[in-house]
Parts: structure tokens; sequence; C-alpha cells
């Protein structure tokens, strides 16, 4: 039998979702079958001459980028369509993963904030859900 400060832990939910983030302008995308979710239409944080010298040394992990993105008129209807996908996804009786690929053009802001979001959502609702962001430590592209 295990200790009892090992039998308190909580059971984490299994992984079912994986949510990679990418850049549209660097190599090597996810590959496979995927929900795709395209951020492009949302403001690029670095093209926006008041916060671009900022904006260059972070990422979407950062409070203030989550909340530039996320003020781009549309920006909630795109995460909310793309939760209300995903989950029709996750009720579907196979009980295979779902890979959600979130792409923008340099895949440091827009599409690690999307990405981000999702799973908060995804989580909420019970489902475990693992998220990747693959050239999130890449230059910003021009």
């Amino acid at each position: 039998m295990p200790p009892a400060d090992l039998r308190a832990q909580p059971v984490p939910a299994l992984i079912r979702t994986v949510i990679t983030s990418y850049a549209y302008g660097h190599q090597g995308a996810p590959r496979g079958n995927a929900l795709r979710v395209d951020a492009r239409r949302l403001h690029n944080p670095p093209e926006d001459p008041a916060v671009r010298a900022w904006m260059l040394q972070a990422n979407g992990l950062d409070p203030h980028v989550r909340a530039y993105v996320l003020a781009t008129p549309g920006a909630d209807r795109l995460i909310e369509r793309s939760f209300n996908r995903a989950l029709v996804l996750l009720a579907l009786p196979d009980p295979l993963r779902v890979d959600i690929h979130v792409l923008c053009g340099g895949g440091r802001h827009r599409s690690v904030v999307v990405a981000e979001e999702l799973a908060a959502l995804i989580r909420a609702v019970g489902y475990g859900v693992k998220t990747e962001h693959r050239h999130i430590d890449r230059p910003v592209l021009t």
C-alpha cells in the first residue's frame, strides 16, 4: 500500500488533448490529423509600433501579451468556436487523442495565447491537456 501522503494526491485527468502552437513562417509544423486553429487574424504584437520593442522580448506566456492578443476583436469568438469544435471531437465514443494545432505567423505570441486559452477551457471541463509551443523561442519574423 502506498504511503498516506501519496494516496491523498488527486489523480490527474488522462491526457486526451495535445495542443501545439507553431509558426506558419518557421519550418517544423506539426503533422497528422488535427483540429487546426488559425490565429493569424488576431493583432500581432510585434507589428504594433507602440509595443513592438517590448513585445520582441516577450512571448504568449506573458500576461501582457495575453491581454494584448485577447483584446483583438473576434479573439473570444475564435477561441469559443475552437473550444466547441474540440468538445465535439472529445465527446466521440472513440477514446483516441484529439490534437489541436494553433498557428500564427511567428509562433511566439498569438498561437501561444490561443493554445493556452483553449487548454484552460478544456481542462475546466475535465479533460487532460498537454500544450507544446514549437516556435516560442525562435526569432520574431519580419
